[in-house]
C-alpha cells in the first residue's frame, strides 16, 4: 500500500531572510511552538543551523492549494518532525513531510 505524500506551506519567510536562502531538497525541522501567543497550533520551521526561518501556514489565506495547514497536521506529528523543500516561490516554500503518524 502506497503512503500518501503530505505537503505543507511554509510562510513568513520575509521575516527570516526570505526564500533566497533555500534550495529544493533542503531539509527543515518542524517544531510545535507552544509559546506562540497568536496560534495554539503554531508549527515553526527551522533550518539546518537550527535557526527559525518561518511557520507552517494555518490560514485559508496562506495555505497553498494541495497542502495541509498546521491545524491539520498538528496532532499527527511528533513534537519535532522533518520535511524536505520541494517547491520555492518568492513568498513561500512547499515542503514534503518526511513522516507523519
Amino acid at each position: 500500500m502506497e503512503t500518501k505524500k503530505v505537503y505543507v506551506t511554509i510562510h513568513h519567510l520575509d521575516n527570516y531572510g526570505g526564500s533566497k536562502n533555500f534550495r529544493v531538497g533542503d531539509k527543515l525541522s518542524l517544531r510545535k511552538d507552544h509559546n506562540n501567543l497568536y496560534d495554539d497550533e503554531a508549527i515553526m520551521a527551522c533550518n539546518k543551523h537550527d535557526i527559525k526561518c518561518g511557520y507552517v501556514a494555518n490560514s485559508v489565506y496562506s495555505v497553498a492549494r494541495g497542502t495541509q495547514s498546521a491545524g491539520r497536521i498538528y496532532e499527527k506529528m511528533d513534537e519535532t518532525d522533518d520535511c524536505t523543500v520541494r517547491f520555492i516561490t518568492d513568498e513561500m516554500l512547499i515542503a514534503e513531510m518526511d513522516k507523519l503518524k
